[in-house]
């Protein structure tokens, strides 16, 4: 996407409904919540998380996460399954989301954040940070929903810990 094809301004009431949608996800995530989750994305929707910083193209790198909505329901099944070491037992996190800006490519609000996640599991507590893109399209009753959300882990080139939720 290039910055002349995002020129157009957003309103504050746009920009504060989108803010308060990606709170919302948040919530609904560190609730482990996942069910109420995949509704909540476009039927085409894309979750990435990149594992080398400033990829452009996404579908043509390696990726820990490149799901459309097969592979969000599959992955989701996985964690809800408790067979998944990673997830077994699931971790308590709390999702703290700000730095927003917002940008709109033609149908779509693009909102770039900050995101950082406090973890604990097994007596450990772990903070982990990341930029994220939400790329949000109005879907009917005036609600959002995601057409393709990027994470990108500050340490997305290091060595990643099992992670067992998702962000």
């Amino acid at each position: 996407m290039s910055t002349e094809a995002m020129t157009a301004t957003v309103d504050a009431a746009e920009a504060f409904g989108a803010m308060q949608f990606i709170w919302r996800e948040a919530e609904i995530l560190d609730r482990l919540d996942y069910k109420a989750w995949l509704p909540l994305w476009t039927q085409d929707g894309l979750y990435i998380i990149p594992t080398e910083l400033g990829v452009k193209d996404h579908a043509d790198a390696l990726n820990v996460a490149y799901d459309n909505a097969e592979m969000r329901e599959a992955r989701v099944k996985r964690l809800r399954s408790g067979f998944s070491m990673s997830a077994s037992p699931p971790a308590r996190t709390v999702r703290t989301v700000s730095r927003f800006v917002f940008e709109r490519d033609g149908d779509v609000l693009v909102v770039r954040s900050a995101m950082q996640i406090a973890e604990y599991k097994f007596e450990r507590l772990r903070t982990i940070a990341a930029d994220v893109e939400h790329h949000l399209e109005a879907a009917e009753g005036g609600q959002w929903q995601i057409g393709r959300k990027i994470v990108t882990l500050i340490n997305a080139d290091d060595y990643l810990h099992g992670i067992g939720y998702l962000f």
